[in-house]
């Protein structure tokens, strides 16, 4: 296992979301231990992030408000999100340019 991180400045609006995963290999599997949204402008946004495995797609928080620097730990703690193959995480804001996501990942070889 493996421990890594990817960040993504600036995440798209709804029409143009961001992914903020990598997308998973067929060999491997991913434990997401860590996914925060952080509101870099200065008004309040509505952030969203989706859980997409395949043809389908789930939310993981819907129109959550985040406040001037502020930050929404959407994973993390004792939630974790298992990612399988090609399985990624989209995210996004309610305005543009004004939210980076940080996400936390352990990648177990199969």
């Amino acid at each position: 296992m493996a421990f890594n991180s990817k960040v993504s400045a600036n995440i798209g609006l709804s029409g143009a979301p961001t992914t903020i995963t990598d997308t998973v290999n067929a060999s491997t599997a991913q434990t997401l231990i860590g996914l925060s949204i952080a509101n870099t402008g200065a008004a309040n946004i509505l952030v969203s992030a989706k859980l997409n495995k395949g043809g389908s797609s789930a939310h993981l928080v819907k129109d959550a408000t985040v406040l001037p620097g502020g930050t929404l730990a959407i994973v993390g703690g004792d939630q974790k999100v298992v990612l399988e193959a090609a399985d990624t995480i989209t995210a996004w804001s309610s305005v543009a340019s004004s939210a980076d996501a940080i996400v936390s990942y352990l990648v177990d070889a199969n």
